[in-house]
């Protein structure tokens, strides 16, 4: 416990952390500020290096193993919690930097997606079987960022379809329009789009499991004949568009790649068409994805700073002619997914198992204290190659 107990000591200000070691002994950090109070247990002695060394890839590692579980009705939320508000104190610590200088050196090797590699890396986490999404999504299957007009009375069904109509909104599409999506997930946005407008979507997906579903809810919401669902990686998609769209796909590009995913969309788009991307940013500089998420969540993928985001459409000659920054609302998204994902947990277990749940709980606790307390944000962004092709007023952005 030395390596950790030197660790947590520097890194633990706001709230308080009680450790229970594997031999039974009760260590406790922090209480210089009122914040949560976490209490865990570890089952296993040579875990306490390791969470020295890299807590954040191992605290997950363990919760999953069940070599660290909670006490005192403290749970992973809990943690996510108090870690998130102590972050900068571990950024601090001298083998933490040097850990994170190691993690920047290799990002772009960690996010090389090339064709076929970023197909196997979306299908690591899609391909889990659609009935355990069903379990937490609402009921179109909508993963990525509600909106919510009132957090205390949106249900999670009506804030996404809120967020369906203001995206929609922002197009300007009208009966007989063409649009790419890039990234279909299980067809909500094209299945929208298609009803609410009239417009021929042609959606591409590297997922087969997402694909078939999407094209059985198309047939049965009546647009399968305006809907098309293609297994392509976006770098193969070919055409004239337009409207291209494109929501919550930036963030398996990788850096190396965005240049070639703008470019793409640039590619797509009819002179004066433009496009709609929707993606999880950050607020902070240019850094990296975290290891627990690399390596169990969402391989190859990255939430990128605004920066990088402007300069790739900087250097393939697009407009940004409309951005919209979306705060809190991932927050509320996240909350009722981890409160669905809580109430149907017998389920997803015999679905797929205690490991696979627990490493869910983790994931979705860790990316709602980000957009609770951290840097994460979502942003929408309507992109053109003409400076005219998109309305030069906001006003005919009214939902429909």
């Amino acid at each position: 416990m030395r390596l950790l107990s030197n660790l947590l000591t520097k890194f633990i200000q706001t709230g308080t952390l009680r450790v229970i070691d594997s031999r039974g002994s009760s260590h406790v950090f922090g209480g210089k500020a009122p914040g949560p109070a976490v209490a865990l247990r570890l089952h296993d002695r040579a875990l306490g290096i390791k969470l020295a060394l890299n807590p954040e890839l191992y605290a997950g590692e363990a919760y999953m193993d069940g070599t660290l579980t909670f006490e005192d009705g403290s749970d992973v939320g809990d943690l996510m919690h108090l870690f998130s508000l102590n972050r900068g104190g571990l950024a601090g610590y001298a083998s933490q930097r040097l850990l994170r200088r190691s993690w920047r050196a290799a990002r772009r090797w960690h996010q090389a997606n090339r064709v076929g590699v970023a197909a196997a890396r979306a299908r690591h986490h899609y391909d889990v079987p659609t009935e355990i999404y069903r379990l937490f999504l609402d009921d179109g299957l909508n993963y990525s960022c509600a909106f919510f007009e009132d957090p205390a009375a949106d249900t999670l069904e009506q804030a996404q379809q809120k967020k369906l109509r203001r995206a929609t909104a922002k197009l300007g599409l009208r009966p007989g329009m063409t649009v790419a999506e890039i990234g279909s997930g299980w067809g909500s946005f094209a299945i929208h789009l298609a009803a609410a407008t009239g417009a021929r979507v042609t959606a591409i997906n590297v997922s087969p499991a997402q694909i078939s579903v999407a094209r059985e809810r198309a047939l049965a919401a009546g647009v399968g004949d305006r809907v098309e669902f293609l297994e392509m990686d976006y770098r193969n998609l070919s055409g004239r568009f337009d409207r291209v769209v494109s929501v919550g796909m930036m963030e398996h590009v990788g850096i190396g790649h965005f240049d070639a995913y703008f470019g793409k969309i640039r590619d797509l788009l009819t002179d004066d068409g433009y496009a709609f991307v929707h993606c999880i940013g950050r607020v902070t500089p240019p850094g990296t994805t975290g290891p627990f998420i690399r390596k169990h969540i969402f391989p190859g993928g990255y939430v990128p700073a605004l920066s990088e985001v402007f300069a790739a459409t900087e250097r393939v000659g697009l407009w940004v002619a409309d951005m919209e920054v979306l705060r809190r609302h991932y927050e509320y998204t996240l909350q009722h997914w981890r409160d669905r994902f809580a109430a149907n947990r017998a389920q997803a277990v015999g679905l797929a198992d205690e490991r696979f749940c627990r490493m869910w709980e983790y994931y979705l606790a860790a990316v709602q204290v980000g957009f609770r307390n951290g840097s994460n944000m979502v942003f929408q962004l309507l992109l053109s190659i003409r400076n005219d092709a998109v309305p030069i007023v906001r006003d005919f952005m009214v939902q429909r």
